[in-house]
């Protein structure tokens, strides 16, 4: 008896905690979180946070990025709610890695374990460097797009080493709230005892839903037929007690056949749609030539016309001759008149393009002067960063070797960093300069390797630059090797002075 009241007790509370999530949980709105750029061979941790569908939610990774096997994640999830709880159509979760340029890969699914809240495991590895880490709640596991049920995002990372571990861009997207099932139109799983019901058929049954939703009924039917067969095995093996890996590999068997029947169901629907345009082009083509052919039997009757018209005007002229040589004077003056004004047409024309040419080269005067007045504030803003010059190619900041994290590697220091950052911030706001990077070096080495070495050192700063929103037409880079010292290399002193980096803003006066 005690047993009974105490299940009754834990169903009521889960309602009442449904209830409450639903009430609470926010409309779309913009979230955003860190992209980690995770260095090679070293273990680094991060932790999760629950958005405000659950916020008890919590989630900590170990991740390792290798030569070999790319970036490895280990992912343990703590208080998950079972999916259902967020709105019928939910039936799993997935762990995403979304890269700053957008690009999304569904890592997998991340299974229940337990009743109620539940802990769980997940292992898997992306080929991804740059990445954020978030947690969807999801119809089924083939999903390629993550819904706006975001449950987990990840947070700033740290390193077992207690080394810092710098975060990039900042990745947006929207969540908090169901987007698959905003449409009151899209089919939800009814009926259904969610308690008692494995996750893997909850999933087939929504995955079959959404391809009936897509039309696959229609422009599919032997694929979706084949999923609704696949599914009804998968729940007939469940009720009559098969094991669960059984019913595990059946439903999944039905969710990949019923993704398939939607995706050729989409393609057909396009593909119907495409026809349906070109008929409707095939008839306003016969309609526009119909349209020809009566255009052309009325001008053949106006030519009839014209032509009598003009049996009778030829004889009214044998009574007008003296009317005809007016005309045909007239004519004549007109024809005069009309090149005449062609000829000051084509004058005025040329008159207008000098004008164009004078007032562009003007403003680019203007322009140019403008830079020219700015130039000393744009310089002293540039002195924090190195030594700055003006000479005949433009305003020149040389960067110290402290830039970099060694003599002989393309990767920044912790101060090359920042400063980097600082000086990226500068040129987004003096957008008039076009930016050229020479990376030179000391003649110490073989001269192939000192080549690779500063064109790699050129094209890094470029593509720091950039991803901090300097425009790439702006952008140039070249490595220079050891070809162009500015001291001789006989001590280390004039070593050190020859390993430069040299950033030349010229103005852009286009």
């Amino acid at each position: 008896m005690f047993i009974k009241n105490a299940l009754k007790l834990s169903c009521l509370l889960s309602v009442l905690f449904l209830l409450a999530v639903t009430s609470f949980a926010q409309v779309d709105v913009p979230r955003k979180t860190k992209a980690i750029t995770y260095p090679i061979d070293e273990e680094v941790v991060v932790r999760f946070r629950g958005t405000t569908r659950f916020p008890r939610m919590k989630g900590e990774a170990d991740i390792e990025r290798t030569k070999k096997n790319g970036t490895e994640i280990s992912l343990s999830v703590s208080k998950m709610p079972r999916p259902f709880e967020l709105g019928a159509g939910y039936a799993t979760y997935i762990l995403w890695a979304i890269s700053p340029s957008g690009q999304v890969d569904n890592l997998g699914e991340i299974k229940r374990r337990g009743f109620f809240e539940f802990d769980s495991k997940i292992k898997v590895t992306t080929r991804l460097q740059t990445f954020a880490l978030i947690i969807t709640a999801e119809p089924h596991f083939m999903v390629t797009r993550p819904s706006r049920a975001v449950m987990l995002e990840n947070l700033s990372p740290y390193s077992r080493s207690g080394r810092r571990i710098p975060t990039t861009t900042t990745i947006q997207y929207f969540g908090n709230s169901s987007d698959y099932f905003n449409n009151p139109r899209t089919p939800e799983i009814a009926n259904i005892d969610y308690r008692k019901t494995p996750p893997a058929v909850l999933q087939a049954k929504q995955a079959v839903a959404l391809a009936e939703y897509a039309g696959a009924d229609r422009d599919a039917p032997k694929e979706f037929q084949q999923a609704k067969v696949l599914l009804n095995n998968a729940e007939n093996g469940w009720k009559a007690g098969r094991d669960e890996e059984y019913v595990d590999v059946a439903a999944r068997k039905a969710i990949s056949t019923a993704v398939q029947a939607e995706a050729i169901a989409l393609v057909r629907k396009d593909a119907r749609e495409k026809r349906n345009i070109k008929l409707r082009q095939d008839a306003e083509l016969r309609q526009a030539e119909d349209k020809f052919v009566d255009a052309q039997n009325e001008i053949t009757e106006l030519k009839s016309e014209l032509s009598r018209e003009t049996r009778a005007r030829e004889l009214a002229e044998r009574d007008a001759m003296n009317y005809s040589s007016q005309v045909r004077n007239l004519q004549a003056e007109l024809k005069r008149l009309r090149d005449q004004n062609q000829q000051l047409n084509i004058k005025l024309a040329k008159i207008e393009a000098k004008q164009q040419l004078l007032e562009a080269e003007r403003e680019k005067d203007k322009k140019l002067a403008r830079l020219q007045s700015n130039s000393s504030l744009f310089i002293n803003s540039l002195s924090r960063f190195g030594k700055t010059q003006q000479n005949e190619r433009g305003i020149v900041l040389t960067l110290d070797e402290n830039y970099w994290s060694g003599i002989r590697v393309s990767g920044f220091s912790e101060t090359g960093n920042s400063k980097l950052s600082e000086l990226a911030n500068v040129l987004v706001n003096n957008s008039d300069y076009n930016v050229r990077i020479e990376s030179h070096t000391d003649n110490r080495g073989e001269v192939d390797a000192l080549q690779i070495l500063t064109n790699e050192r050129a094209q890094a700063i470029s593509d720091k630059l950039m991803s901090l929103g300097v425009g790439e037409s702006r952008l140039q880079s070249k490595g220079l090797g050891s070809t162009l010292p500015v001291a001789s290399n006989n001590t280390r002193r004039n070593r050190a002075k020859n390993r430069r980096v040299e950033i030349i803003f010229t103005p852009n006066i286009q």
